[in-house]
């Protein structure tokens, strides 16, 4: 056990740890690849991965500032990795959908993060992180 995460609680300790691992795949992926794409970027990305949802949409489903969450998609748009364009339906909306590099780039970091769960396999055995994503996924009546 890591001696620095020993008096944390449950709350503590899943937030140190997903730090942790975000970070460790931010850093895979930078050493891989000469676009550099935050964690908020990867995280706005999954959101529109092999769907066309509105500005409006991404901004309730992810907890970040709606001037920031802006930010980011013009970021990932200039990058080549995200396309805006009008919904049909509505002119003062706009949708998003990833580009075909945008796509690749979400394809080859779910690789990045496969081979961490993984290495974390290999560390812990199958039956734990088997157990540890059941657990994870069970409701907790929150």
């Amino acid at each position: 056990m890591y001696l620095e995460f020993e008096e944390l609680n449950l709350i503590d300790l899943l937030s140190e740890r997903h730090v942790q691992l975000r970070s460790i795949c931010e850093q895979l992926w930078n050493e891989r690849h000469v676009i550099y794409i935050s964690n908020s970027e990867w995280f706005i990305m999954a959101r529109i991965y092999k769907r066309t949802p509105t500005i409006s949409q991404v901004t309730r489903q992810v907890d970040i500032s709606r001037q920031a969450t802006h930010k980011f998609i013009k970021s990932l748009e200039s990058k080549g990795l995200v396309e805006i364009t009008k919904a049909q339906n509505n002119n003062k909306e706009k949708c998003l959908r990833l580009t075909p590099l945008g796509e690749s780039s979400y394809e080859k970091n779910t690789l990045i993060k496969a081979s961490l769960e993984q290495r974390i396999s290999d560390a812990l055995g199958a039956e734990q992180v088997a157990l540890l994503k059941k657990l994870l996924q069970a409701d907790w009546e929150l």
